[in-house]
């Protein structure tokens, strides 16, 4: 009888054991695959959450494009107008892009027209009849939307501030490896700009103008 009990006791403690045993290792393996489990989600929510990256100013630049019109329009010349980028950036992750340009670095390239003519063109511009550039400083574009079209092609549709006035306009957008280009047609009239007009109407400025960017991301 006592060797039977014995026996019996020594079961129930080996039981007993190997139960706490198997528990334990449970335990660590639940543990283990849940610190696993979050590091590999961490893991992957760092590779998606690359930052945005800065617009490189030394090489991304603003071209706007103004046309002729009128009667003798054929005596007058269209306008080609640069500046270089003042800020901004690319979020290729979050498919936004910002950027904002001095008014006052815009600068008339025209090469088939005289120094004089050309200064005289580039202050009317500048001056307060057209852009006003004293008083309203910053041209300003922010994506809102973006639509993909195609490899590397994208409509995006952003707001642009330019002489004070703020309004809805869409850039076709082309690019790849932080390289970007991009144009859209708008209206002077739109943002409260009356194009300029001579000689009583007979040679002026298309109210449509189109507006490029070429941006480099850092």
């Amino acid at each position: 009888m006592k060797g039977r009990h014995v026996a019996a006791a020594v079961r129930y403690v080996e039981c007993d054991m190997l139960h706490r045993i198997v528990g334990m290792v449970m335990k660590y393996a639940v543990h283990t695959i849940a610190f696993l489990s979050i590091s590999a989600l961490l893991g992957v929510a760092q590779s998606n959450s690359s930052p945005a990256k800065e617009i490189d100013t030394a090489r991304s630049v603003l071209t706007v494009r103004v046309y002729k019109t009128g009667l003798f329009s054929a005596f007058a010349h269209d306008h080609e107008i640069r500046a270089p980028i003042q800020k901004g950036f690319i979020d290729e992750t979050k498919s936004s892009l910002e950027f904002a340009v001095d008014a006052r670095t815009l600068r008339v390239l025209d090469p088939k027209v005289s120094d004089s003519d050309r200064a005289e063109i580039q202050g009317t511009m500048l001056g307060p009849s057209v852009l006003d550039s004293e008083k309203f400083t910053e041209i300003r574009f922010r994506s809102i939307s973006v639509e993909r079209r195609g490899e590397g092609k994208w409509m995006v549709s952003g707001d642009l501030t330019l002489h004070g006035q703020t309004h809805p306009v869409k850039a076709e957008v082309e690019g790849r490896d932080g390289h970007y280009t991009g144009a859209a047609q708008l209206r002077q009239t739109d943002f409260a700009i009356k194009p300029v007009s001579i000689a009583g109407g007979s040679i002026k400025v298309k109210d449509e103008v189109r507006v490029e960017f070429e941006l480099f991301s850092r």
